[in-house]
C-alpha cells in the first residue's frame, strides 16, 4: 500500500487521538456495526484523561455517521465506511493515497498568470490580477483518474513555487507553512467529456464525467482557492452515513431548466 511521503502536520489534540484509535478498531473490524463502544469510564482509563476529552472523540465519530447518538446509553456502531478527512477533500494527492494508490501527475500549467473572467469572478478579485494556476492530470497507479485545475491566491506562489509536486502534496505543504485553509464549498455535477477532457482522460468524447467545483476559505471568509476537478466515473462510488439529530452537509437540488 502506497504511503503519504509526509507526517502529521501538528501533534494532535488529546481528543483527536481518542477519536483516531476508536476509528481505527471500527475500520478494522474490531468493534463491528452494531456493537457498542467502551463505556466512557473504561475510554477515560484507557487513555488516562478525563470524560471532556472522551466525549468530544464520540461526539466527532456521531457527527461523521459512524455511531449512534447514545442518548443516555453506549453509542452503538452504525457504519465502518471510511470517511474523508478535510485534507483528502482539499487534496488529490492525499485522497489517492488514502486509497492505497500511488499518486501521479502530467503537469499542463504551474505559475503565476492573470485571472481570466470567469476565475476572477469565482475568486473575488479584478480579471487580469495575478493568481497561481495548477492545471495538470493526476493518475492513481499509472491510470488518468481526474483533470485538475487550480487558481490560488497570488500571496501563496512563493510557497507553492517551492514545492516538488511529483512527491508532495501542495495543499498540505500550505498548510504547513501556516495557509489558514478553514472550510471548503463543493458543488457536484454530471457532464459530458469534450475533446480535449475525454483525451486527458482515456474516455471517449460525450463520456460522463463527474464535476467537482472547490473553493476553499480561510476563517475570516477569505477565498484562498478555487478548483475545477473532472473525474471518471466508471468506478467511483459515493456514501454518506447520516445520524439523526445531526445535519447532512450534503444537499440535493432540481435545477430549473431540469425537468
Amino acid at each position: 500500500m502506497a504511503q503519504s511521503p509526509n507526517g502529521p502536520l501538528r501533534r494532535p489534540q488529546q481528543h483527536e487521538e481518542i477519536a483516531d484509535y476508536l476509528r481505527d478498531e471500527i475500520f478494522a473490524g474490531h468493534i463491528p456495526a452494531g456493537e457498542s463502544l467502551p463505556s466512557e469510564v473504561e475510554l477515560c482509563e484507557q487513555f488516562n484523561t478525563s470524560r471532556g476529552p472522551v466525549r468530544q472523540a464520540v461526539a466527532t465519530l456521531r457527527a461523521e455517521g459512524l455511531l449512534s447518538s447514545g442518548r443516555g446509553r453506549r453509542s452503538l456502531v452504525l457504519s465502518n465506511t471510511r470517511t474523508e478527512t478535510f485534507e483528502e477533500i482539499l487534496s488529490n494527492t492525499s485522497w489517492i493515497y488514502r486509497m492505497g494508490k500511488e499518486p501521479g501527475e502530467v503537469v499542463e500549467e504551474f505559475g503565476v498568470s492573470p485571472a481570466d473572467e470567469k476565475i476572477a469572478e469565482c475568486m473575488g478579485i479584478d480579471s487580469g490580477d495575478d493568481v497561481f494556476i495548477v492545471r495538470r492530470v493526476r493518475t492513481a497507479d499509472g491510470e488518468p483518474i481526474v483533470a485538475e485545475e487550480i487558481a490560488f491566491d497570488a500571496s501563496l506562489a512563493e510557497t507553492i513555487q517551492g514545492i516538488d509536486t511529483s512527491e508532495e502534496s501542495i495543499h498540505r505543504e500550505l498548510i504547513r507553512a501556516g495557509t489558514d485553509f478553514n472550510n471548503i464549498s463543493r458543488a457536484f455535477t454530471v457532464e459530458q467529456a469534450d475533446e480535449a477532457t475525454a483525451a486527458k482522460l482515456g474516455l471517449e468524447p460525450g463520456a460522463p464525467v463527474l464535476v467537482i467545483k472547490i473553493t476553499a476559505y480561510t476563517h475570516n471568509g477569505k477565498i484562498l482557492s478555487v478548483a475545477r476537478d473532472v473525474y471518471r466515473t466508471e468506478t467511483l462510488r459515493f456514501g454518506l452515513n447520516n445520524v439523526r439529530g445531526h445535519s447532512s452537509p450534503l444537499w440535493f437540488q432540481v435545477e430549473s431548466s431540469i425537468q
